[in-house]
């Protein structure tokens, strides 16, 4: 053999075992999907989905807004928009007595600006600014002005400059700062004085978890709120009342639209950067925060274009920005659309649109617009003035607290408080368990709504499964498998399997950081399997692979929402995270049921962390589990509502669960199939001490002693092996 052949065949063979290594890794993958080529997009399959079910509805939509013909059929959808809204905030509170209280005036040339605090609800303290002309006759027009997420609420320099240039103007605007904001931290640190969370938007969202949690949004307060200060606008003497508008830029601009759109009492409406519709905030941005989500929109056949049509034929004028992050196309298209509307009353001259090239704002551009708007409508005359200079104040000037913060000046109720109250009037009324006689119709009842509440689907599923190869370890190999129970949901999957011949219990495994968290030598799914179990680890929809969650943009929603867009736009569709997961669950069962080496009358479930709540659900639905462990569970939505603030709760939650049953009815449900609760954790994820634990579950165990059954709440030491906790499950 000369040099050169001798080369080239050690070449070769070094090329081989360089090419081997990757390839051995690709075989013990037990996350697989990535490795394939057909699944790079394995990722964006549930937003696809989601995607796809939207795009569906809102063509639905659209066939019905060009069906409109007459003023009549205009009345009857805006009869439906308003009620809508209604429904998705949960009802609005009672009116009760402002008591405002002028508590300082600062005095300016041509204007004064009155420092006043109202309460929008009883206790529930709102700090606003009231500009007020000093020159001219009244009475003046009046204008609507709710705020945006800005820092510093009303005291934001861009909202002074319009605010001082309408006052100067004859117009008197009523400004204020919304929950969350200025002087309202509505989750507060006595101590430091200063707000717990940085971000309102995100201080809104916590908040808006757990008045979803009651059937409620955030909106409820700051629509409330909006319309309250509404009413002391038009309780002034130097107000006109048949002369009234409302603006205001991006979470300003989604109040105008809400409040203009519920209230008569608005003439003319000039919301700026929102409006642009849910196909294209789907496709770009996805879901904003809480009170910018009204739920379930989409399902109920609603888009943004319905915001100007429950407004016409009143003047509107949509401010729009082109490098805007709401889309200006989907901006363009709600615009066409309304301007089809207005065009049923003849009335196209009372609907316009400007735009400015900059990015998200009120920009000087948009607010002279808006000035012109006014004087056309308001005033019956040309607007000629611009915007001349104004002096801005400092936060501290228009405090209307001693401290800056309502919590540490005048303390009162806020949203948390507010909202706890609510949950704790609801009487789910479900049927009393005193007799095993008494168990099915106390589970009929929470299947029923719990079901219903969740979206999960009750259609039969024909589960299919696709093979991509296996792994062979000591004693059992692993199926690398993917199931499907819909075309557009991949789950993937691994199946444990011992070797032996003989039929064999089974346990559905779901981990919240997927079916590898657990898979490899030594874990603790080995463990399982080295009790003769089979296994079947999956990734339900958005977990594992199919978790599409990246904190690494700086923003805080990760760690604290998790998949938000994923879980509100389930919600906009009238579905939940928690119900579709489970069905991915189940779909697991049936592929197991079907399996020749597996007992399908013995096979159990195990969800942890973040899955173990729709395992919950899954096992409740499904007779066919006959025994359930869920570790590191959130013990109860009620631990969300009792406490201040949460952390990765929104994929749990059922919005209106709390109005109908709880976590703990849930585990009842299974019963007598014997149930292992292992360290439940509150709503910070922090493990429960075991007497609250146990405190909690009481009364689902006296069900489960009732029926002949076994609940146990059980800890289990970090250093604990599956052993002390999982023997003899099945």
């Amino acid at each position: 053999m000369n040099d050169l052949s001798s080369l080239s065949r050690r070449s070769f063979l070094l090329t081989g075992a360089a090419l081997s290594a990757p390839l051995l890794h690709a075989q013990q993958q037990t996350d697989f999907l990535t490795e394939l080529s057909s699944y790079q997009d394995i990722k964006g399959k549930l937003p696809d989905y989601l995607r796809a079910l939207a795009h569906e509805k809102l063509a639905e939509r659209k066939r019905v807004i060009a069906s409109l013909k007459t003023p009549e059929d205009v009345a009857k959808r805006k009869a439906l928009v308003r009620s809508t809204i209604e429904a998705a905030i949960g009802g609005f509170p009672e009116k009760t007595p402002l008591n405002p209280k002028v508590v300082g005036t600062i005095q300016k040339d041509g204007y004064k600006i009155e420092k006043i605090i109202f309460e929008s609800q009883p206790g529930f303290f709102v700090t606003a600014s009231l500009y007020v002309p000093t020159r001219g006759d009244g009475p003046f027009p009046g204008v609507l002005y709710p705020l945006g997420h800005e820092l510093g609420g009303k005291s934001h320099d861009a909202w002074q400059r319009m605010l001082v240039t309408l006052a100067r103007n004859g117009y008197v605007a009523i400004t204020w700062d919304p929950a969350g904001q200025g002087e309202r931290a509505q989750i507060y640190d006595p101590d430091f004085n200063q707000r717990t969370l940085i971000r309102s938007t995100t201080e809104h969202t916590v908040l808006g978890v757990e008045c979803l949690l009651a059937g409620d949004n955030f909106a409820r307060y700051t629509i409330w709120d909006g319309i309250r200060a509404l009413d002391y606008l038009l309780s002034r003497p130097e107000v006109d009342t048949s002369r009234i508008a409302c603006t205001g830029n991006s979470g300003g601009g989604t109040h105008t639209s809400y409040i203009s759109a519920l209230e008569d009492r608005i003439h003319v409406a000039a919301p700026s950067c929102y409006l642009t519709g849910w196909g294209k905030l789907i496709e770009t941005i996805g879901p904003q925060d809480a009170e910018q989500v009204l739920l379930p929109w989409i399902a109920a056949g609603l888009d943004h274009g319905d915001f100007p049509l429950a407004f016409a034929p009143r003047p509107f004028l949509m401010l729009t920005a082109i490098r805007d992050f709401f889309s200006i196309v989907g901006a363009r298209e709600v615009f066409a659309e309304a301007k089809q509307v207005y065009g049923i009353f003849g009335a196209e001259d009372k609907i316009d649109k400007a735009e400015v090239d900059r990015g998200h704002g009120y920009h000087q551009p948009n607010r002279i617009r808006a000035y012109e708007w006014f004087a056309k409508w308001l005033k019956k005359e040309l607007y000629k003035d611009g915007e001349p200079d104004v002096e801005v104040l400092e936060f501290e000037d228009l405090a209307c607290t001693p401290t800056g913060r309502v919590a540490s000046s005048i303390g009162g109720e806020t949203v948390f408080t507010l909202n706890k109250k609510r949950v704790d009037s609801f009487d789910p009324k479900l049927p009393k368990v005193t007799s095993s006689g008494d168990l099915g119709a106390f589970q009929k009842q929470v299947r029923e709504r719990a079901a219903r509440r969740s979206g999960f689907d009750q259609e039969k599923r024909t589960v299919s499964s696709e093979s991509y190869g296996d792994i062979t370890r000591q004693g059992y190999r692993i199926e690398k498998l993917l199931l499907r129970s819909r075309p557009e949901i991949p789950v993937p999957a691994l199946f444990f399997s011992p070797h032996t011949r003989s039929r064999k219990p089974a346990v559905v495994y779901v981990h919240g950081r997927g079916k590898s968290a657990e898979a490899a030598p030594g874990g603790e799914i080995e463990w399982f399997v080295r009790q003769g179990l089979a296994v079947l680890a999956l990734d339900p929809r958005g977990m594992g692979e199919t978790d599409r969650v990246d904190d690494r943009n700086g923003s805080d929603f990760p760690r604290y929402f998790g998949d938000y867009e994923s879980a509100m736009t389930s919600f906009l569709l009238a579905k939940s995270l928690v119900g579709m997961r489970a069905s991915d669950i189940l779909a697991g069962v049936d592929w197991l049921s079907e399996r020749g080496e597996v007992l399908p009358n013995r096979i159990a479930i195990v969800g942890k962390g973040k899955a173990a709540v729709p395992a919950l659900y899954a096992a409740a639905f499904d007779e066919r589990i006959a025994a359930a462990a869920f570790e590191d569970m959130l013990a109860s939505y009620r631990t969300v509502t009792d406490n201040r603030i949460n952390r990765d709760v929104l994929e749990n939650v059922v919005i209106g669960a709390l109005r109908e049953y709880d976590l703990p009815d849930l585990a009842a449900v299974i019963a007598p199939r014997p149930v292992r609760l292992i360290n439940p954790v509150d709503q910070l994820g922090m493990r429960l001490w075991p007497e609250k634990a146990a405190q909690a579950y009481e009364r689902a165990a006296s069900v489960h002693a009732t029926a002949g059954g076994k609940l146990q709440v059980l800890r289990r030491k970090t250093e604990a092996g599956p052993e002390t906790v999982y023997a003899d499950l099945i």
